[in-house]
């Protein structure tokens, strides 16, 4: 990478690394297994900065390859081996509207996710906490547009079930608007 590509190169990330970061948490549900996909992501993007086709959306390149490297990380390194258990962990305790409340949705929320299949949940960071069209969420995963739609439909189907499950806390995110589910 000559001078100019790093500086191109730096300015993305000091530009991007914020929005790409959240989705790195919404992918992995840790703040510090998504800062270690993210650093993982960059450092493939990095190597292949100078050879990128489309440099006017580089994004798209890091985002898949953000995606790529999640399930890359379950395949080998076994990181997505998550426990279904019938309880959920200790939660604070809270009014209806209060902070707590909120926090515990949240937590609904994240736990509904992590318990999606890994092609469904980033499916539904894209277009959900990303607003991201069928399109571009297909160039992204590699996938057809069907797919997208499909994994799409699928993933809220499996949402809907969880968080009815999950009780009170998430049957009002959903029933205010304000949840993945709408």
């Amino acid at each position: 990478m000559n001078a100019d590509e790093e500086r191109q190169f730096r300015e993305f990330v000091a530009a991007r690394s914020r929005s790409l970061l959240h989705t790195a948490y919404l992918l992995t549900g840790d703040w510090e297994q998504g800062r270690d996909l993210l650093q993982t992501a960059l450092a493939s993007t990095a190597r292949r900065w100078s050879k990128l086709r489309n440099r006017e959306q580089p994004e798209i390149y890091v985002r898949r390859a953000l995606y790529h490297a999640q399930v890359d990380r379950f395949r080998l390194l076994s990181w997505g081996r998550e426990t279904v258990t019938d309880t959920l962990p200790d939660r604070p305790s809270g009014q209806a509207g209060d902070v707590a409340d909120t926090v515990v949705q949240r937590q609904d929320i994240m736990a509904a996710l992590r318990r999606l299949p890994k092609r469904q949940r980033a499916v539904i960071v894209l277009r959900y906490f990303e607003d991201r069209p069928d399109h571009e969420i297909a160039v992204i995963l590699g996938v057809a547009q069907g797919t997208v739609r499909s994994q799409t439909h699928k993933a809220l189907a499996a949402l809907r079930t969880t968080l009815a499950e999950a009780g009170p806390s998430a049957s009002s995110s959903t029933a205010s608007g304000r949840g993945v589910i709408a």
